[in-house]
């Protein structure tokens, strides 16, 4: 839970909320759970709440919800330094490059050891291309890249340029690799982990995913979706 929960006239003016989004809840799940509970608890049927950056599904962590005029201040958050901890799967590779769809190619591991796991590190880190994966919502021609994908077309998302500040990966549990990654606005962890399989000579997938800061937001603070609900009950009038 937050250190100091927002007052009812904080919510109501601007604040932002730090949300630790649960499995298999998408981030719009998140922001229209608080709507509803601030239309009813706070008769706020009109307030203006957004999220400053999209998680998938099947990621957890950190959110951060803002409110009312606070909504302004989104593009500057997501504009900040992310850091995520999760596992990458070798061995295999899906659509998704996550567990969202299964598996669709299986490649040898037996060749990947600590050595060949550093030097595929190296590559990733500072500035570097990326291709978002297929399953993503950027837009191709005015449409979402994931109704694509899972309509079965195939298109070209150009690439673009991201930063990788920091990368731990430690592969003394394989297949599993465990990582924790500092990057740039943009940076899909999804394609880093796909990507990782093709640098091992080898295929590679997201197994689990947690965002753990968005700048000075950290998930080891954030409220969790059912305290929050209660919390903001007690804010009726």
């Amino acid at each position: 839970m937050n250190d100091h929960p927002p007052t009812r006239q904080e919510i109501l003016a601007g604040s932002t909320l730090a949300i630790d989004k649960p499995l298999d809840w998408t981030s719009f799940d998140v922001v229209n759970k608080i709507k509803a509970k601030c239309k009813f608890a706070l008769q706020a049927p009109k307030l203006k709440i957004g999220h400053a950056g999209t998680l998938d599904p099947k990621a957890t962590g950190l959110l951060v919800v803002c409110t009312g005029i606070f909504t302004k201040k989104i593009d500057e958050i997501q504009a900040q330094q992310k850091e995520y901890t999760g596992i990458i799967v070798v061995g295999a590779t899906r659509p998704s490059f996550d567990m969202e769809t299964e598996i669709e190619a299986v490649f040898p591991t037996e060749h990947i050891n600590e050595a060949k796991i550093e030097q595929a590190r190296q590559q990733f880190l500072g500035e570097i291309e990326q291709v978002p994966p297929m399953f993503s919502a950027i837009k191709v021609d005015g449409q979402r890249a994931y109704d694509l994908a899972r309509r079965g077309e195939t298109v070209a998302i150009p690439t673009r340029k991201v930063t990788i500040y920091e990368l731990e990966l430690d592969g003394s549990d394989l297949p599993n690799i465990w990582f924790r990654a500092v990057t740039s606005k943009g940076t899909y962890i999804r394609a880093l982990a796909n990507d990782l399989g093709v640098a091992l000579g080898s295929g590679a997938y997201l197994g689990s995913l947690r965002r753990t800061k968005i700048g000075h937001f950290d998930a080891a603070k954030a409220w969790q979706i059912d305290d929050l609900m209660a919390y903001l009950d007690t804010l009726r009038e």
